[in-house]
């Protein structure tokens, strides 16, 4: 009696231990569908949820681990670039990081592709108007399909565009952590030429000249006529140059976008962009970002040659007759601009 129910009390465990085996098995099978039915999620360098779906990589996926050659090659430039950028911050970080907490104000030059998980930081004299053209293609969803075939001040209509002020504070800090983020730069003094130029010798930006124009030439000018203080239209380079060293100027309001310096635009110190696009490369840069987007095949950027451009030489001409006091002083102003994306200092300033 005693032997068969030692047997019975056998047979009992080894029947839950078939049974526990059995439902092991069973739950591990449901996970195994359940990898395969949801896609798998893994973290990217900047510890980022990035979802991994088959045929779906995000612009992020693809710069940090590409799949193409020639993406793997470019990516190595592009990281330099960041490292310069961070090397820089971390240097000069009393005053790169004045303003620890950024405002809604200060992403207002950001703009949102939600379809394609980019943003984009906009520089006025950088190439600008014809990134808004594509990121409004990129956007548009089929309304627009030729970048160049969008009027030039239709591009720089606000609304035309969301930017990433718009958003609640939890969605600008997930755009932030999942997006890519990209800018472009262009030699600090180059692009201040090209201000120059666009704003204060073209007869037909009067608004400029009754904003800035008129009181450059009260402050900086000299026994001024009453029509140039009156229109504005006649700013010399060196009265311009002037006004923005004046510590009266900045005191009294930040500098006007076009002028303004790309890290008080973009906040590289603060933001950690994924790409940093070049003036001097703008062509090679633009179609690897658009091809880390995915849309390469079947979008360009457009080029066109202008002869009106700023150009190295024409900006040495400019500076000639700049003191080199004032040009010491200015080069103050940009100095992290030119460090920051590894401009030398060009070979015709006379600084003190």
């Amino acid at each position: 009696m005693k032997q068969a129910l030692l047997e019975v009390m056998r047979m009992n465990r080894i029947c839950r231990m078939v049974l526990v085996t059995c439902l092991g098995s069973f739950i591990l099978v449901i996970f195994y569908f359940q990898s395969m039915l949801h896609p798998v999620m893994r973290r990217n360098p900047f510890g980022v949820d990035i979802c991994c779906r088959k045929g779906s990589r995000s612009p992020l996926q693809e710069l940090y681990n590409p799949t193409q050659l020639e993406l793997s090659n470019t990516a190595i430039l592009h990281q330099m670039r960041r490292d310069q950028v961070t090397d820089t911050c971390r240097a000069n970080s009393v005053s790169s990081r004045k303003r620890r907490v950024l405002t809604p104000n200060d992403l207002r030059h950001l703009v949102v592709d939600e379809d394609h998980e980019l943003i984009y930081c906009y520089v006025p004299k950088v190439a600008c108007t014809n990134w808004k053209r594509v990121m409004m293609v990129l956007t548009g969803r089929g309304k627009y399909s030729d970048p160049m075939e969008i009027p030039a001040n239709e591009a720089h209509i606000s609304s035309n565009l969301k930017t990433l002020n718009q958003y609640s504070i939890p969605e600008i800090n997930h755009r932030l952590k999942s997006y890519m983020k990209f800018l472009f730069v262009r030699e600090p003094f180059e692009r201040l030429v090209s201000a120059y130029r666009n704003k204060f010798t073209q007869k037909y930006n009067t608004s400029f000249h009754k904003r800035y124009g008129t009181k450059i030439v009260k402050r900086q000018r000299k026994n001024a006529t009453q029509e140039a203080l009156r229109r504005g239209d006649d700013v010399k380079f060196e009265e311009f140059v002037a006004y923005l060293i004046d510590p009266h100027t900045q005191r009294e309001e930040p500098f006007n976008e076009h002028w303004q310096t790309v890290y008080s635009l973009c906040h590289p110190c603060h933001i950690h962009y994924d790409l940093v696009g070049k003036y001097e490369t703008l062509e090679e840069d633009s179609n690897y970002i658009l091809q880390l987007a995915g849309v390469g095949s079947y979008l360009k950027f457009p080029t066109y040659a202008k002869s009106t451009r700023t150009t190295d030489e024409m900006t040495t001409e400019f500076f000639q007759n700049i003191s080199s006091e004032h040009q010491t002083q200015l080069f103050e102003v940009y100095k992290l601009d030119f460090l920051m994306f590894n401009y030398s200092v060009p070979s015709y300033l006379k600084l003190e």
